[in-house]
């Protein structure tokens, strides 16, 4: 009640005090007010509860199963729902079929497939060779990294097998995937037994869009989630251990805070994760809370200042500093419309498991992790963001999907065993009725043709001519390559291969396949410039000297003076179509001639 109040009051007086761009109340004010308002309000009802602590204090267990059938309607209900629950399986285990095809496909392309997977590669080259990757951009390379290095960390191992190449990332990336949606399965089979419900949720992990998108991608978004999805697990075994169990209770509280630890160092958005963490703790035990926030604190400070020491302040400067971009509320709100429109069964029931469990039960840390997980998605918004951003609220809902099923279960077991019938033909049903609003899947092919031609999609495109449907709708990713894709590819690397000397390239496999120096990292370069830390003066003589031999751009992420001295010594020589988009291969202007 005070947060929510108090944040409304914050708002005006902020905004009266002058203390931001104040012009009334907008939109965005709007938002933020409501949102206040129904925070404040959503706390009157907990007063009820007096001093009885708001968290549970023990996990509650569902029963596993549900009467056996009496009467032959329940035979028959119980018959029908059998064969729901396969045809949802089956539909389920289709969408992990079209992910594991996806991943071979992007197995097999040795280049960028989503912008910026060759910089996370590089990173963990960087790493593999004992150099930091947070280094000054104002100097030649003008290279630095804005993530953690975890991901990058995790790769090394796969060096020997894989080489240093975009597989090494994409391998672990896709395993790494399957290992969430198990952990979904096994942490809602830990309340609800069974077999159903715990498989659906895992399978509905890897069914999700946002999952499906990036994956298979050498990018660090997913693995963070694995982190935050075993941290929330083994803190939840924690706190159900009891008094009894101090050691168990101890051992699972420090596994997850060191997951928790490893997830904030693979990417900055696990803080909302650890709000929700260390919220359950101080609703659990207050005093133990704050010493373990104490010590976690001094932990991960101390790594932090050692990266920082270590890097010449070059950590805080790319990993912090930098990151501070605009905020965009048409993409966030599009973003939103999306994540409502795809997952709408998992957001229904999370939010009705949250209110039952704030309102009637005890608040589980699940309820808290979805709720914190909301702030994530919401920095969707900012630029160079995505729809990655609301993975971890689709994980969290998933898991009290699961539990809100397995505790309506429970409940007609104990009390309506009448409604046995009805339920067991409902559960799949829902699943069903789901799994469209989660379609995706190539559309032409001697097999997916007909398989889209079953869900009249055939032929349909979303993103250029690629035969590829989703009900996100314009997409980027998660379409498969074509042939003239690695035509493209190919002629693209033959400029590469032919310079004599540096090559300037906005995507690092061209010239990490080529063994030629990567030079820049552009969406960084342009989030210092952006941010007033990046002096692109002696990029830009080496531009004008015309150091380079070749140049090679795509979205043109650099900052502004850089394109202007690209734009006047450099020309164009050809357009190389590749993925959907126009690649520029651009020469000095003394060798384009007239």
């Amino acid at each position: 009640m005070v947060a929510g109040f108090g944040g409304m009051l914050a708002v005006f007086v902020a905004g009266r005090l002058g203390m931001s761009q104040w012009t009334g109340i907008g939109p965005v004010e709007r938002a933020v007010l409501l949102s206040g308002l129904a925070f404040g309000l959503a706390g009157i009802p907990m007063l009820r509860q007096g001093d009885v602590p708001l968290a549970a204090t023990r996990e509650p267990r569902y029963a596993a199963s549900l009467p056996r059938p009496q009467t032959r309607w329940e035979q028959i209900a119980g018959w029908a729902g059998h064969a729901l629950m396969a045809l949802a399986l089956l539909a389920y285990l289709g969408y992990l079929g079209i992910y594991v095809a996806y991943a071979a496909e992007l197995f097999r392309w040795p280049y960028d497939y989503d912008q910026g997977e060759s910089f996370e590669l590089y990173d963990a080259v960087l790493h593999s060779q004992g150099e930091w990757p947070y280094r000054q951009a104002d100097t030649f390379p003008f290279y630095s990294s804005n993530y953690p290095p975890v991901f990058h960390l995790l790769m090394l191992p796969l060096f020997p097998i894989f080489g240093q190449r975009l597989l090494a990332g994409r391998v672990l990336s896709f395993t790494i995937t399957l290992l969430t949606a198990a952990m979904l399965g096994i942490t809602v089979r830990r309340r609800t037994g069974g077999l159903f419900i715990p498989v659906i949720a895992a399978l509905s992990y890897t069914a999700s869009n946002f999952v499906y998108h990036v994956g298979p991608l050498c990018r660090q978004h997913l693995t963070m989630i694995l982190f935050e999805t075993l941290a929330v697990y083994f803190i939840a075994g924690a706190i159900d251990a009891g008094p009894e169990g101090a050691r168990f209770r101890w051992r699972n509280t420090l596994v997850g805070l060191f997951f928790m630890l490893v997830a904030g160092y693979t990417k900055q958005l696990a803080v909302f994760t650890s709000v929700a963490i260390f919220g359950y703790l101080f609703l659990h035990k207050p005093w133990r809370a704050v010493g373990l926030a104490a010590g976690f604190g001094a932990v991960f400070g101390a790594v932090f200042l050692w990266l920082n020491w270590a890097t010449g302040g070059q950590w805080w400067l790319n990993t912090i500093a930098a990151n501070v971009n605009a905020f965009l509320m048409p993409q966030l709100i599009g973003l939103t419309q999306t994540w409502l429109k795809v997952h709408t069964l998992y957001i229904v029931l999370a939010v009705a498991m949250v209110l039952y469990e704030a309102y009637r039960g005890r608040l589980s840390i699940y309820a808290l992790w979805f709720c914190a997980s909301l702030g994530t998605g919401l920095m969707s918004g900012k630029w160079g963001a995505g729809a990655a951003y609301w993975v971890t609220s689709v994980a969290a809902a998933i898991v009290l999907t699961g539990f809100a099923l397995g505790h309506a279960r429970d409940w007609i077991a104990q009390h309506k065993a009448q409604w046995t019938g009805a339920f067991v033909v409902l559960v799949p049903l829902l699943f069903l009725v789901q799994a469209p609003r989660m379609l995706h899947l190539p559309t032409a092919g001697p097999f997916w043709g007909p398989v889209a031609r079953v869900f009249g999609v055939e032929g349909e495109s979303v993103y250029g001519d690629y035969p590829y449907f989703d009900t996100v709708g314009y997409t980027q990713v998660g379409h498969f390559l074509l042939p003239r894709d690695y035509a493209g590819g190919a002629r693209i690397m033959e400029y590469v291969e032919n310079a004599e000397g540096l090559v300037f390239s906005e995507e690092a496999a061209f010239t990490m396949l080529a063994g030629k120096p990567v030079v820049t990292n552009p969406t960084q370069l342009l989030n210092l410039y952006n941010n007033g830390l990046l002096d692109t003066s002696e990029l830009e003589a080496m531009i004008r000297a015309e150091a380079f031999d070749v140049v090679i751009l795509r979205a043109q992420f650099y900052p502004h003076p850089v394109l202007v001295a690209l734009g006047e010594h450099y020309g164009v020589v050809e357009h190389v179509p590749m993925k959907g988009f126009n690649y520029i291969i651009m020469l000095p202007l003394d060798e384009v001639g007239p």
